[in-house]
């Protein structure tokens, strides 16, 4: 998994460093939403079980480069 120096610095944090690597592949490779921002960074989110939450993965303009993760409160509501 490719990454930036700044996602490499922001998983040290304690909320961040729970997240699994499997995780982020997961929503990498299903997603359940993408989206382009009009920077052009890549924005996907997914349903994970174990954590009983949504997890948002930003990627740079490559698709391959994980540029940021976090658990997403507010996805869900923009589900109903």
């Amino acid at each position: 998994m490719r990454t930036t120096k700044y996602f490499d610095y922001i998983r040290k944090r304690q909320d961040r460093a729970l997240i699994r690597d499997e995780w982020i592949a997961q929503v990498i490779d299903h997603p359940e939403t993408t989206e382009v921002q009009s920077d052009g960074r890549i924005r996907k989110w997914a349903w994970i079980s174990e954590a009983r939450k949504f997890l948002r993965v930003i990627l740079l303009e490559d698709g391959l480069t994980v540029h940021n993760v976090f658990f997403d409160r507010s996805y869900k509501e923009t589900l109903k």
